[in-house]
């Protein structure tokens, strides 16, 4: 049988490979993000890489409307998603430097609201159907906070954790599954374009995981109905330290920043 993946940030970084390795599985793909022409440079490839039917969405996801319409082109179509992958994101905007408030609140929109409307959307239809699975991509930041790291981004992150093992408890026994995916360093192009470059090139190469272990983890704790995935053996080892109310102090006072100032 034939099952239908919905990504969103699938023009770039994890997107990209949650689409590839779920077409390789012979899944047909519903790919979502804000560059249509890149978006279609994607598909194209996976087209010819995979041989699956591969549909293509432009949506801007910091926009509150765009889930709604998501919902809505796929019912229009006539596609199915089985598999919902909420993995757009950015880096935003800092809580207190920047002195604008609507940069913060679509960042908000997109970080969190977008992925709780989507699975407002999308969960239901495979609840009925008794088959799903729901991919949030969360973050390792998310399980620790950060001196001057923007005061936005993890706490985002952590939402979409919380959300997510609520959702696991909602839906134990109905055959639909929801797993909050939680990488550290990734090599994608997401510290490119979030302007990283110079944090990334300070960092030992230890901290990194490839883009494909970090994908392959998130598909396997879906699959295996497991709600928090920590991708990547050092984030595993650190995460109980990070929540330990002994030692959280402690690594909380080496945690890095996203920036110095």
């Amino acid at each position: 049988m034939t099952r239908t993946a919905l990504i969103t940030g699938a023009s770039a970084g994890l997107g990209v490979e949650f689409a590839n390795q779920l077409a390789a599985s012979g899944n047909d793909l519903i790919l979502v993000a804000r560059r249509k022409d890149k978006l279609e440079d994607v598909a194209k490839s996976l087209r010819a890489k995979h041989g699956v039917a591969v549909t293509t969405a432009s949506a801007d996801l910091s926009n509150p409307r765009a889930p709604q319409e998501l919902f809505e082109f796929t019912r229009s179509a006539n596609l199915t998603v089985d598999y919902l992958i909420n993995n757009a994101g950015s880096a935003g905007p800092h809580l207190l430097e920047e002195k604008a408030w609507a940069p913060q609140a679509k960042f908000l929109e997109l970080m969190m609201l977008s992925v709780a409307h989507m699975c407002h959307h999308f969960i239901p239809p495979m609840r009925e159907r008794g088959f799903g699975r729901v991919v949030n991509t969360s973050s390792f930041a998310g399980r620790l906070p950060r001196p001057d790291a923007g005061s936005h981004y993890g706490p985002s992150k952590a939402y979409v954790i919380a959300l997510t093992e609520e959702l696991d408890l909602t839906l134990r026994g109905t055959g639909v599954h929801a797993s909050a995916l939680c990488p550290g360093f990734t090599h994608t192009d997401f510290h490119e374009t979030a302007d990283l470059g110079e944090m990334k090139a300070a960092l030992p190469n230890f901290v990194w995981y490839s883009a494909e272990s970090v994908v392959r983890d998130g598909l396997r704790a879906v699959e295996k109905g497991q709600p928090i995935m920590i991708s990547g053996r050092l984030y595993r080892w650190l995460d109980p330290l990070a929540q330990s109310l002994i030692l959280r102090p402690l690594i909380k006072s080496f945690a890095p920043g996203r920036n110095k100032r």
